[in-house]
């Protein structure tokens, strides 16, 4: 079946979860997610921007069924509650979008010391899955949907130094951060299978998404007409974040998604309508996967594996 972007399948009656979907890529995950007559949940620090991120998905979408529950993924209690802010019996997906991109040091760590990028992007993501997995079992086929990133290809694991204590060089503990996610989301799809689950795993990736291609969305970002032009050479490469929320929505509605696929931008991993992606070796690397799981299990004090009783 041919994937179109601009006709989504219906999905009245499920509830989707979007972290990070108060702005960004996020946002228009939520957006696009929000035409299908889904309930969107926007999941994501500052209740003004959530609530400017609803604002703006209604105004485009009639009738969306929409709102907002802060979420701050550094911050264990904050994880609690938002999952018990939820209000739901069940789950039919979560997009585990949010992220932190730290350009310049110094180092900098959460509230309870993890280093921040690794923090949020990684172990939040982790924990909040883990309480997260009662209201998914109860969905007849939920889907754990987690976003990768194109700056994971090049890096590696130290799994001597998942903090970064050691040689903290922003870019690379962002790249790593993102490796981690993927590698989370490969081995938990694994794990579900072992344990005979309906619910999936599966990993996308947003290629190159730039917010000089990215259309307006008043009042949380208005593109200037510098902004646009500046950025038109650049979109022979790359796209806009509305085109990089493609793979991650068609992760969460194609019935062709089986668990452990990866989802990207069709040309050169880049830009492009969504396709299911060869898994590079390293991020099928079982081994660091499980080695990473064991060390999130015991920085997190929590652990999605079905087989452990998460939740």
């Amino acid at each position: 079946m041919t994937w179109d972007v601009h006709r989504l399948p219906r999905a009245e009656g499920k509830t989707f979860l979007v972290t990070g979907g108060n702005a960004g890529i996020g946002y228009f995950v939520a957006e696009q997610l929000a035409t299908t007559g889904a309930t969107v949940v926007v999941a994501g620090r500052g209740t003004s921007k959530g609530e400017a991120a609803t604002a703006s998905i209604r105004s485009r979408v009639p009738g969306a069924l929409v709102r907002h529950v802060p979420l701050d993924l550094a911050d264990p209690a904050s994880i609690e509650k938002s999952v018990y802010a939820l209000g739901v019996e069940a789950l039919d997906a979560v997009v585990l979008n949010a992220g932190v991109l730290l350009d310049d040091p110094p180092r900098r760590a959460s509230a309870v010391g993890h280093e921040l990028m690794f923090a949020t992007n990684h172990l939040g993501h982790f924990a909040l899955t883990a309480c997260l997995a009662p209201l998914l079992h109860a969905a007849p086929a939920a889907r754990v949907v987690t976003t990768g990133s194109f700056a994971a290809r090049s890096e590696r694991l130290d799994l001597d130094d998942l903090q970064s204590t050691r040689d903290y060089q922003p870019k690379r503990t962002y790249g790593r951060s993102k490796l981690a996610q993927t590698l989370f989301g490969l081995e938990l799809d694994r794990r579900l299978r072992a344990a005979h689950s309906t619910t999936l795993s599966v990993v996308c990736h947003p290629g190159g998404a730039l917010d000089a291609l990215t259309p307006s969305r008043a009042p949380l970002r208005v593109r200037t007409t510098a902004q646009r032009l500046r950025g038109l050479p650049l979109g022979l490469l790359v796209q806009g974040k509305e085109a990089g929320a493609w793979p991650a929505v068609r992760a969460v509605l194609d019935p062709a998604v089986r668990g452990g696929q990866l989802v990207g931008p069709r040309v050169f991993g880049l830009r492009g309508r969504p396709r299911f992606e060869p898994v590079r070796e390293h991020f099928a690397d079982t081994g660091t996967a499980r080695r990473l799981w064991t060390a999130s299990v015991a920085l997190t004090g929590t652990d999605p594996d079905p087989a452990a009783g998460a939740g």
